[in-house]
């Protein structure tokens, strides 16, 4: 039976008798058992609450399993989200993965929708009419397939009248781009900012000319 994934405190693991802490074989042992578990990425906190240790012990460790994972010809690979760990499968095997499954790949993101993207991970949290602000043009399709997409989700409501939805990214962004935090994201000037409005425009005349 799998344990719930997210939310509550996890069931601390039971030394054997007399044992006070568990040796670092054992802690990385326990460690491997939560992340396969969950499933999802595991709060730093809640793993060292687990396994009776405080957090830096616990991310040393952690640390130490994700360079064997890496020496080792090893299918599964522990990553890091924003203070938050997860035991997922490495990228190169991807493929394999999909077979097994029947499962198509998702199909790649348009120019639009990567657009609204980057508007989100970078003004976050950002509402849709400030979105439909910069670009110029409506993008509830856009905003529609990254909610499908697991990108982007509600974070919460604009303390304003009719109380607008607040975008944010999700961990499944964090993934898919490569980043452990919004902080790793690069630096976006102005320019590009005006880049996305001069685009929206020519998309706005484009219709308007069909």
């Amino acid at each position: 039976m799998r344990m719930k994934r997210r939310g509550g405190p996890l069931k601390p693991i039971l030394h054997n008798k007399g044992e006070t802490r568990l040796d670092e074989k054992k802690r990385k042992a326990a460690i491997e058992a939560i992340l396969f578990t969950m499933g999802d990425a595991v709060e730093l906190s809640r793993i060292a609450e687990a396994i009776g240790e405080d957090t830096e012990t616990t991310r040393e460790t952690i640390r130490k399993m994700m360079k064997d994972y890496q020496k080792k010809e090893r299918g599964i690979q522990i990553i890091e989200l924003d203070q938050s760990f997860q035991l997922c499968t490495k990228k190169e095997y991807y493929e394999d993965l999909i077979r097994i499954a029947r499962h198509p790949k998702k199909p790649a993101l348009s120019d639009v929708a990567m657009e609204t993207l980057s508007i989100v991970a970078y003004k976050q949290p950002v509402t849709k009419i400030e979105i439909e602000k910069i670009r110029g043009v409506k993008c509830d399709h856009a905003i529609n397939k990254l909610i499908e997409y697991n990108l982007i989700r509600e974070i919460g409501r604009l303390d304003a009248p009719g109380r607008p939805i607040l975008f944010g990214t999700t961990e499944e962004f964090l993934r898919n781009f490569g980043v452990q935090s919004l902080e790793d994201l690069p630096a976006i000037n102005p320019v590009q900012v005006e880049d996305f409005k001069a685009e929206a425009e020519e998309e706005v005349e484009l219709r308007l000319n069909v």
